[in-house]
């Protein structure tokens, strides 16, 4: 079951893909949102044969695949997410702030990536590897999306930045990415003092 994870997270995500392909609320947005994300997936699945991320790191990169299509499908602003909204007293739909936290998770392989292949002894330095590249990600990201938002069909541009009337919007994102990520460099430190992954990382 160990080793089949990965493929059973990918077949999940492909039917995920393909069912909320069908119907989503602006075409032009399902392309922009969807672009990234298959670009990530395509890139995790050749990466597979020469190096296997432990099962961890794939359940932790899959929260924001799952999440992103999911936002890709309604635009971020439209994600049924009202009964949290109302359960916190939420004055916006949160799902985006939530989504832009799991991209911090990408923190915990990027530092399992360097432990395994011995590019560093520090832990410490492995974590915050991990944390200044998902700020750095998180940055040109958000580049991207003024960038789009300006040259897109005005109705796009406004759904793929989701600010929802919010001016601080970039950098709320970038920080609940730099968030997600230092929780995910911790998490990374914790773990992997008390265990050794096997030739496969399947810890």
């Amino acid at each position: 079951m160990k080793e089949k994870l990965p493929h059973i997270l990918l077949g999940l995500y492909i039917l995920e893909f393909v069912v909320l392909g069908v119907s989503p609320y602006s075409r032009d947005v399902w392309v922009a949102e969807n672009t990234p994300i298959v670009l990530i997936v395509l890139f995790l699945a050749g990466m597979y044969r020469n190096f296997r991320f432990s099962n961890t790191s794939y359940l932790m990169m899959s929260v924001l695949i799952f999440m992103h299509t999911v936002g890709g499908h309604y635009t971020f602003e439209l994600v049924p997410f009202g009964y949290v909204s109302d359960l916190f007293g939420f004055s916006r739909n949160h799902y985006d702030r939530i989504a832009h936290f799991s991209v911090g998770f990408y923190a915990y392989p990027i530092a399992e990536y360097l432990y395994r292949k011995g590019l560093t002894a520090s832990k410490g330095l492995m974590a915050f590897t991990g944390v200044t590249a998902i700020f750095t990600v998180a940055a040109v990201y958000e580049v991207f999306e003024w960038l789009y938002a300006v040259s897109a069909d005005p109705a796009a541009g406004i759904a793929v930045l989701g600010s929802q009337g919010d001016i601080w919007d970039a950098q709320k994102d970038m920080l609940s990415d730099g968030l997600g990520a230092v929780c995910a460099a911790v998490f990374f430190m914790l773990r992997y003092n008390f265990q050794t992954p096997d030739e496969t990382g399947a810890i």
